[in-house]
């Protein structure tokens, strides 16, 4: 049998787990994928820029 204050102790145990993973998520991971996708993105308009020239109207002969 556990001892009665082994249920207390798994229970701040892991509420300071949560509380850890929730940080981490929050500060290394989410900060993480925003950058990821962003650059991402970026890399995908500058490689089709580099193929299909810049956006705007085709230049007037002269």
């Amino acid at each position: 049998m556990s001892a009665p204050g082994d249920d207390t102790t798994s229970h701040t145990r892991r509420r300071r787990m949560e509380i850890f993973a929730f940080l981490f998520l929050t500060a290394v991971v989410m900060p993480a994928l925003a950058i990821g996708t962003v650059g991402s993105y970026g890399l995908a308009v500058w490689i089709y820029q580099m193929f299909a020239g810049p956006p705007g109207p085709p230049p007037t002969p002269h």
